[in-house]
């Protein structure tokens, strides 16, 4: 190889490192992340969420799986894979997509993931959460009872 050094990987994708059960750990571990961190760290994140979390563990979990490269749970049950629709009721600028980065990152943390999966879901996680973001500017939102602004 001219010029370069060749990488050597254990993992074609995610999906080999973590397997189904795995990638639900990591969404179940980043919801509870999420879920500590909702009154500090995470606030704005958590407060678009319902109070009970056992429905969107689900959906993420069957999400990740097909896009970690595993079997397409979520395209099978809802026949599709675009996240921009389901998240744009949402003010979502950086600082949420940045909790929500962070929340998966403490989540990999407390799951000790493998340096060399970290690396592989760096830049693809940052272009995921990025492209639900639809709003350039962060907005500030101070009713508690307010999750959407549009």
């Amino acid at each position: 190889m001219r010029g370069t050094i060749a990488r050597m990987t254990k993992y074609r994708t995610p999906f080999e490192a973590l397997g189904e059960a795995g990638i639900q750990e990591l969404t179940n571990t980043f919801y509870d992340v999420m879920e500590e961190l909702g009154e500090t760290e995470a606030k704005e994140l958590r407060d678009m969420h319902a109070r009970d979390l056992s429905g969107m563990k689900i959906k993420l979990g069957e999400y990740l799986t097909g896009w970690m490269g595993g079997p397409p749970r979520y395209a099978e049950k809802y026949g599709t894979v675009c996240m921009t629709t389901p998240h744009e009721h949402y003010a979502i600028g950086p600082r949420e997509r940045d909790q929500w980065l962070l929340c998966m990152e403490k989540a990999m943390d407390r799951l000790d993931t493998e340096e060399e999966l970290r690396e592989m879901l760096k830049v693809p996680l940052f272009r995921i959460a990025d492209a639900v973001r639809n709003r350039q500017e962060d907005i500030n939102n101070t009713d508690p009872n307010v999750i959407a602004i549009g």
